[in-house]
């Protein structure tokens, strides 16, 4: 690879899977990403639909060059753009590691560098875009809040929407808002949150379109 690996190979981080599909949620729904789903979580969402995700010690660890590589060659099986690919770093909790070298060493490669995260742990990594997801388990940390770029909160419950425009105060104007709907009660809560975003037309729907359509 063009980049230098002088300062990358002593790092590894544990990776749970990685793939290359379209972004389901969010901001960039509907844009082709390649996902690194990192392995650790301190969070432990009763409803996370990746509780394979928490026990970092059960997933291979790997340098960031063999990650970034494994990316490159992901992508570019693809046919190339004058755009630089997305790259979806989550977890997880994925700031439970240090992504500083990660990320660098993927916007040299060529990537845009997009986080999921619940700002649980510190701040690390060098974002295109940062997306925060709170969850009530454990709280963000405050330094997130005014550098995130997109604000997703899942609503598992009527009591989510008071949680979500607290963090909608707390976040900059700029800050897209979203509402996603838990997926197991997607069919309860999702005409609450229609409902909701009709009256409080600040927020926008996420919908996980990559269940509905049956891709990673």
């Amino acid at each position: 690879m063009s980049h230098s690996t002088s300062n990358i190979q002593h790092l590894t981080l544990p990776v749970m899977e990685s793939f290359y599909t379209l972004q389901g949620e969010g901001f960039h729904q509907g844009r082709a990403a390649y996902f690194i789903r990192l392995a650790g979580c301190n969070v432990g969402c009763v409803w996370c639909d990746v509780k394979e995700s928490w026990n970092a010690d059960a997933h291979p660890k790997f340098s960031v060059e063999e990650i970034v590589e494994q990316a490159v060659k992901a992508v570019h099986r693809q046919p190339s753009t004058v755009n630089r690919h997305l790259v979806v770093v989550t977890g997880g909790e994925p700031l439970m590691h240090d992504l500083n070298e990660l990320t660098s060493a993927l916007q040299h490669a060529g990537f845009e560098t997009n986080i999921e995260t619940s700002g649980s742990s510190a701040l690390s990594g060098k974002w295109d875009w940062i997306c925060l997801s709170p969850k009530k388990f454990k709280q963000p940390l405050p330094e997130i809040l005014p550098v995130a770029n997109e604000l997703k909160v899942v609503i598992f419950n009527k009591s989510d929407f008071d949680w979500a425009e607290e963090y909608a105060a707390k976040v900059s104007a700029n800050c897209k808002l979203y509402l996603q709907p838990e997926w197991d009660k997607a069919s309860l809560v999702t005409p609450l949150i229609i409902e909701y975003i009709k009256q409080n037309p600040k927020w926008q729907l996420s919908l996980q379109i990559h269940k509905y359509i049956n891709v990673p």
